[in-house]
């Protein structure tokens, strides 16, 4: 199927900058190429899905609705192929993509480095208060009491999921001369050759010093950090979550926070983020009182999904987006086409 006008939802002034530039570089070495690429502001959902009227594709992020709803509408304004530009895919119902015959790509894999490193940065600032060292001295107060942090050297770090991200999280702990726990249905030789041990959940969770989650979201894996998780945890553990809000239960968070159990907890990604993230809200009322309450513990860091957000992984984003959109033209064959029936991450 030819692909002539394609309407990117949720658009950022990053992602015109970095589209903008892959789409100058695509068509430089295809002069023939014809594409009309537009922006929408306006987040993907059944009411805004009209405004892809006349377009053959949408582009669209982990924020935007893509269920059933949603794809119905897409399907009825001629809406043949939907463009993730994100690895992960659990805002997409592929049973009812298929049903109406709209095409899913994702983009696989763009920069693992990303997610890792700011992963290690999470860790870093919530065990050495960081964040709260930088706010002090801004305020004139230059005392130490209560930043007190661990060195990671020594510490034991259980990795759920051990794919791209998870394997390159594990070589730099182990340059930071960590010990390595690990939790996948598939272990990784290279994540292995480390000297990482694969263990099961209560293992892991009894052990780690630091818990950091990397799996994708299912119905297997929702809420695995649940309150009876957050039990068994080593007293004193800290979590951090850079993969998929719901792989925690907030609300129980609340309970171990409060308890002591858990020494802090970093998140990057929230079970309810689609109603706050990528926008202002800083002249409203946030009625999530879990977040609400979250945000009063000192020992709670978090961040609003950027853990992807570096040059290199938006410029891969960009580019392989394009690139799929080209497999699917001319019917060429793509790992990063989504089937109803996807089997893992």
């Amino acid at each position: 199927m030819t692909v002539k006008r394609v309407i990117l939802f949720s658009a950022r002034p990053y992602d015109r900058r970095f589209f903008d530039e892959a789409l100058a570089q695509a068509r430089a070495a295809q002069a023939d190429w014809q594409l009309d690429w537009q922006y929408c502001d306006a987040q993907l959902a059944p009411r805004t899905a009209a405004l892809a009227a006349s377009f053959d594709a949408v582009c669209a992020f982990v924020n935007d609705d893509l269920r059933a709803a949603t794809l119905a509408a897409l399907a009825a304004v001629g809406v043949r192929l939907v463009l993730l530009r994100c690895t992960g895919y659990n805002n997409v119902d592929l049973l009812a993509a298929q049903r109406v015959g709209i095409a899913v790509m994702r983009v696989r894999d763009y920069s693992p480095h990303s997610v890792a490193e700011f992963t290690v940065g999470l860790m870093l600032s919530l065990n050495r208060k960081i964040h709260r060292a930088y706010h002090r001295v801004r305020d004139g107060n230059f005392l130490l009491d209560g930043l007190l942090g661990f060195d990671l050297h020594g510490k034991t770090v259980g990795i759920i999921g051990t794919g791209r991200i998870g394997a390159v999280l594990a070589r730099i702990l182990h340059g930071f001369g960590c010990t390595l726990l690990a939790l996948d249905p598939v272990p990784s030789d290279a994540v292995l050759a480390l000297g990482a041990r694969y263990v099961a959940l209560p293992e892991l969770l009894a052990q780690a010093d630091i818990i950091s989650l990397h799996a994708p979201l299912t119905p297997q894996t929702r809420h695995l950090i649940d309150a009876e998780a957050l039990a068994a945890i080593k007293p004193g553990a800290i979590l951090v979550n850079t993969s998929r809000g719901a792989l925690v239960d907030a609300k129980a968070l609340i309970g171990a926070l409060k308890d002591g159990r858990l020494g802090g907890v970093a998140l990057d990604v929230y079970e309810e983020e689609d109603d706050l993230y990528f926008r202002d809200l800083s002249d409203e009322v946030i009625a999530d009182d879990v977040f609400e309450r979250l945000l009063t513990f000192p020992n709670v860091l978090i961040t609003a999904h950027q853990a992807y957000f570096t040059v290199e992984a938006l410029r891969t984003i960009a580019r392989t987006t394009l690139a799929n959109l080209r497999d699917f033209t001319v019917g060429a064959a793509s790992p990063n086409l989504l089937r109803a029936d996807p089997g893992p991450q």
